[in-house]
Protein backbone atom coordinates (compact mmCIF):
# COMPACT_ATOMS: atom_id res chain seq x y z
CA UNK A 1 0.00 0.00 0.00
CA UNK A 2 2.93 2.36 0.69
CA UNK A 3 4.12 1.98 -2.91
CA UNK A 4 0.69 2.84 -4.26
CA UNK A 5 0.39 5.95 -2.07
CA UNK A 6 3.89 7.07 -3.04
CA UNK A 7 3.05 6.55 -6.72
CA UNK A 8 -0.19 8.51 -6.45
CA UNK A 9 1.27 11.46 -4.52
CA UNK A 10 4.40 11.63 -6.69
CA UNK A 11 2.25 11.30 -9.80
CA UNK A 12 0.03 14.18 -8.75
CA UNK A 13 3.11 16.36 -8.24
CA UNK A 14 4.37 15.37 -11.69
CA UNK A 15 0.97 16.05 -13.28
CA UNK A 16 0.97 19.54 -11.75
CA UNK A 17 4.42 20.14 -13.21
CA UNK A 18 3.36 18.85 -16.63
CA UNK A 19 0.27 21.06 -16.64
CA UNK A 20 2.44 24.07 -15.76
CA UNK A 21 4.80 23.21 -18.62
CA UNK A 22 2.03 22.65 -21.17
CA UNK A 23 -0.44 25.40 -20.28
CA UNK A 24 1.86 28.26 -19.27
CA UNK A 25 4.94 29.92 -20.70
CA UNK A 26 6.93 29.22 -17.53
CA UNK A 27 10.41 27.83 -18.06
CA UNK A 28 11.47 24.67 -16.30
CA UNK A 29 13.72 26.71 -14.00
CA UNK A 30 10.81 28.82 -12.85
CA UNK A 31 8.68 25.74 -12.27
CA UNK A 32 11.52 24.31 -10.18
CA UNK A 33 11.56 27.45 -8.04
CA UNK A 34 7.76 27.34 -7.70
CA UNK A 35 7.89 23.73 -6.51
CA UNK A 36 10.68 24.27 -3.98
CA UNK A 37 9.06 27.45 -2.67
CA UNK A 38 5.67 25.78 -2.44
CA UNK A 39 7.24 23.00 -0.35
CA UNK A 40 8.55 25.59 2.09
CA UNK A 41 5.26 27.51 2.23
CA UNK A 42 3.10 24.40 2.56
CA UNK A 43 5.44 23.14 5.28
CA UNK A 44 5.15 26.40 7.18
CA UNK A 45 1.36 26.25 6.91
CA UNK A 46 1.36 22.68 8.24
CA UNK A 47 -0.08 21.25 5.03
CA UNK A 48 2.92 19.42 3.57
CA UNK A 49 3.66 17.40 6.74
CA UNK A 50 0.52 15.25 6.44
CA UNK A 51 1.09 14.90 2.68
CA UNK A 52 4.65 13.66 3.36
CA UNK A 53 3.40 11.23 6.01
CA UNK A 54 0.77 9.85 3.65
CA UNK A 55 2.81 9.77 0.43
CA UNK A 56 6.21 8.98 1.98
CA UNK A 57 8.85 8.97 -0.83
CA UNK A 58 6.25 10.14 -3.34
CA UNK A 59 6.13 13.44 -1.44
CA UNK A 60 9.65 13.72 0.00
CA UNK A 61 11.73 12.94 -3.10
CA UNK A 62 10.29 15.49 -5.61
CA UNK A 63 11.12 19.20 -5.49
CA UNK A 64 8.41 20.25 -3.01
CA UNK A 65 9.91 17.66 -0.65
CA UNK A 66 13.26 19.42 -0.95
CA UNK A 67 11.63 22.69 0.04
CA UNK A 68 9.91 20.94 2.94
CA UNK A 69 13.30 19.54 4.08
CA UNK A 70 14.76 23.05 3.95
CA UNK A 71 11.87 24.30 6.08
CA UNK A 72 12.23 21.52 8.66
CA UNK A 73 16.00 22.08 8.91
CA UNK A 74 15.62 25.81 9.44
CA UNK A 75 12.96 25.37 12.13
CA UNK A 76 15.08 22.78 13.95
CA UNK A 77 18.19 24.98 13.93
CA UNK A 78 16.30 28.13 14.91
CA UNK A 79 14.83 26.29 17.90
CA UNK A 80 18.26 25.09 19.02
CA UNK A 81 20.63 27.92 17.94
CA UNK A 82 18.43 30.99 17.64
CA UNK A 83 18.22 33.25 14.63
CA UNK A 84 21.59 32.12 13.26
CA UNK A 85 20.00 28.73 12.65
CA UNK A 86 17.94 30.34 9.90
CA UNK A 87 21.12 30.62 7.85
CA UNK A 88 22.59 27.18 8.53
CA UNK A 89 19.59 24.91 9.13
CA UNK A 90 18.48 24.42 5.55
CA UNK A 91 21.98 23.64 4.35
CA UNK A 92 22.59 21.16 7.16
CA UNK A 93 19.29 19.40 6.53
CA UNK A 94 19.84 19.02 2.78
CA UNK A 95 23.63 18.70 2.57
CA UNK A 96 23.58 15.00 1.68
CA UNK A 97 21.06 15.52 -1.14
CA UNK A 98 22.92 18.51 -2.55
CA UNK A 99 26.27 16.71 -2.38
CA UNK A 100 24.94 13.59 -4.08
CA UNK A 101 23.26 15.65 -6.82
CA UNK A 102 26.56 17.41 -7.56
CA UNK A 103 28.55 14.16 -7.44
CA UNK A 104 26.22 12.11 -9.63
CA UNK A 105 25.69 15.03 -12.01
CA UNK A 106 29.46 15.21 -12.47
CA UNK A 107 29.72 11.45 -13.01
CA UNK A 108 26.95 11.55 -15.62
CA UNK A 109 28.66 14.43 -17.44
CA UNK A 110 31.89 12.42 -17.58
CA UNK A 111 30.18 9.19 -18.72
CA UNK A 112 27.90 10.80 -21.29
CA UNK A 113 28.55 13.58 -23.77
CA UNK A 114 26.44 16.57 -22.64
CA UNK A 115 25.14 18.83 -25.37
CA UNK A 116 23.17 22.05 -25.30
CA UNK A 117 19.83 22.24 -27.06
CA UNK A 118 19.83 24.05 -30.35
Amino acid sequence: MDYLRAFIVGGIICVIGQILMDKTKLTSGRILVIFVTSGVILGALGIYGPIAEYGKAGATVPLPGFGYSLYKGVIKEVNSNGILGAFSGGIKATAAGISSAIFFGYIMSVVFNPKTKS
